[in-house]
């Protein structure tokens, strides 16, 4: 049996932070449903706040260190991301926009990818249409369609919470099916030094043994 590997990238900025709490339990709920159709899932979580500095540092000067290199290998070779931001100013964070600016703008194509966000207010939820569906569409990859909003009222239990348990399972659901008719991811060395800083950033294309295309 072939395992699929879920990539799931959370951006929030504390520790511990409702943005981890909701990528967990859409992990779970994720995980819960390849179970059922028994698909074996090994999930890697990419906490972005422990990248931070390293982020900053590949945008100023296109070189990733080995830890950020693996992490960019781990979400660009999985099967299915699940992708996590706080809204801040109506829109992702900076540091989960970061992230994917420093990835091969071709290394997402045709990967399902559940999209989540939380914020204050439900008013913040609309952002995840407008914000991250267009970038995520932009990088070819391939949405579903629920998407998974959680305010702060939807954590304190009552009708909030069983709503965004609701919206957890279908997302979940959407996102198994996805990966279900997909075929596998094939594995790949992230220590490759023909792929280790991605396509065109590798140590031998750098040293001219590649011609980089």
């Amino acid at each position: 049996m072939t395992t699929r590997r879920i990539a799931v990238i959370a951006a929030g900025l504390s520790n511990p932070s409702t943005t981890r709490l909701l990528a967990d339990r859409l992990t779970e709920a994720v995980r819960g449903e390849l179970g059922a159709r028994e698909i074996e899932v090994a999930v890697d979580v990419i906490e972005l706040r422990e990248h931070a500095h390293a982020i900053t540092d590949n945008l100023l000067t296109g070189f990733a260190r080995p830890e950020l290199a693996a992490a960019i290998e781990t979400v660009t070779s999985a099967d299915a991301l699940i992708a996590v931001t706080p809204i801040f100013t109506t829109s992702y964070s900076g540091l989960f926009k970061s992230f994917l600016d420093i990835l091969d703008p071709a290394s997402l194509t045709g990967i399902p990818v559940l999209l989540a966000a939380t914020g204050g207010s439900p008013r913040h939820s609309l952002a995840i249409d407008y914000a991250m569906r267009p970038l995520f569409t932009y990088l070819h990859t391939q949405p579903v369609s629920t998407s998974v909003f959680a305010a702060s009222e939807d954590w304190a239990g009552g009708e909030g919470a069983s709503s965004l348990r609701s919206r957890i399972e279908r997302a979940a659901r959407e996102l198994a099916d996805a990966v279900a008719r997909r075929a596998p991811a094939p594995t790949v060395d992230p220590f490759d030094p023909q792929t280790y800083l991605g396509k065109g950033r590798s140590f031998e294309s750098l040293l001219g043994g590649l011609s980089g295309d």
